[in-house]
């Protein structure tokens, strides 16, 4: 769980500082993970216990990535690296071409460009 974040974060421009959505579980609550947080200026996000409406967005946009790109696909047919091809063609297509109602029918790179919230 710690090789993650670490290579995560070892490819992120010095003054990206982006969220790290977990759940409550322990090892997110463990002082060496809290260690890796901090060592790499990433910021947790843990919703209070009971309530999660912060990590609704991520749990969101898997399930999206699972009913539209991950069961259609025989995986086992794939080597690795076409599979994370795979992923971060799914990836860019949902971020700059799916349009979303709730954004007022633009895709989500879109919508944060005209709130001024991107380049």
């Amino acid at each position: 769980a710690n090789r993650m974040p670490e290579k995560a974060a070892s490819t992120l421009p010095g003054n990206a500082r982006p969220l790290v959505h977990s759940d409550r579980g322990r090892h997110c609550r463990w002082p060496g993970w809290l260690g890796l947080m901090e060592r790499f200026g990433l910021t947790r996000s843990m919703s209070a216990k009971g309530c999660s409406p912060d990590n609704a967005a991520a749990e969101g946009f898997f399930g999206r990535m699972k009913t539209e790109a991950v069961y259609p696909e025989k995986w086992e047919e794939h080597t690795r690296n076409e599979v994370l091809a795979l992923v971060d063609e799914y990836i860019r297509w949902h971020d700059h071409e799916r349009i979303k109602q709730s954004l007022g029918w633009m895709s989500p790179v879109q919508y944060r460009q005209s709130q001024g919230m991107a380049a």
